[in-house]
């Protein structure tokens, strides 16, 4: 088994994994506070993971409310290479359906309360977003839903909103034309995040309903909601066990150098305590 960790966030519906060996159960302090949960450590398919629930294994946390630094520092910190984030979004497109599974390649920002960046108290930088999910993992959870005959979207642009109120249909015809795929409420800052600290992020994001713009449909609700989250929840599981063991041990994309040229302050003018907050993200460049 490679010592090489892959990360699991869990969205909505997913709070654990069956089939985790080997479990230890970690709680991890960061400069940014705590973690929406403890890790769960493990090896699924003969790999070493990094499982967390986003909202807190009993589901206690708003979007809005979500310590994002907290969560990707915590992954950095374990060793984490790579994130898989499962998430429940509303399909933005007829040929989307509910059940539907999509991997966004894109993302469009509509939150407005969110602190998305590790820079910041003396340290300036600028990390290069333009295609916001790493490349080689997304085709990997493509192949992997594929071989379980689900229908699945490879592409596609994840438009994030504040919530937790679901859209008014003005909004959601709005997002229509400009040909957003999914909507949800969290993938957004984690990207974001994990592309700072090098880390390789793909979305696993599962169509649970049509959002409001869909005439024919009745309007979103928990319930329905609910509903078909369950069943993509056991559907997610299976692409899971079926990409952890296929994803590549020795990386080649950029994400794992995302930050190498991107810091702006000099390391002899960034503050010490700076320095030290950051050192598990950005030590190599900054010490």
């Amino acid at each position: 088994m490679t010592s090489q960790m892959i990360g699991i966030i869990g969205g909505s519906g997913l709070y654990k994994i069956e089939g985790i060996k080997d479990i230890e159960t970690v709680l991890i302090d960061t400069p940014f506070g705590k973690p929406s949960d403890s890790f769960t450590i493990g090896t699924l398919e003969g790999r070493k993971v990094s499982f967390l629930p986003r909202h807190g294994k009993n589901h206690t946390i708003l979007p809005s409310e979500l310590n994002f630094r907290a969560n990707i520092y915590g992954m950095k910190k374990l060793g984490v290479e790579y994130i898989i984030a499962v998430s429940a979004v509303g399909s933005m497109k007829e040929e989307i359906r509910p059940l539907d599974i999509v991997i966004p390649d894109q993302f469009f920002d509509r939150t407005v309360k969110r602190v998305s960046t590790f820079f910041g108290d003396g340290l300036v930088g600028h990390v290069s977003f333009a295609d916001p999910i790493c490349s080689a993992l997304a085709n990997t959870l493509y192949t992997a839903a594929k071989s379980h005959n689900v229908r699945v979207h490879k592409g596609g642009t994840y438009l994030c909103m504040e919530g937790p109120l679901f859209s008014t249909r003005a909004e959601s015809n709005v997002y229509r034309q400009w040909g957003v795929s999914v909507i949800g409420m969290t993938n957004l800052q984690e990207a974001k995040l994990a592309r700072e600290a090098e880390i390789c992020y793909s979305t696993l994001a599962m169509a649970t309903d049509y959002d409001c713009w869909h005439v024919s449909e009745e309007p979103v609700t928990l319930e329905m909601i609910l509903e078909n989250l369950n069943k993509n929840v056991e559907t997610a599981k299976k692409i899971l066990k079926a990409a952890i063991p296929k994803i590549e041990l020795k990386r080649s994309c950029e994400c794992a150098s995302a930050a190498k040229n991107a810091i702006v302050t000099h390391k002899d003018f960034i503050p010490e305590t700076t320095k030290k907050k950051l050192d598990v993200i950005f030590g190599k460049y900054i010490r």
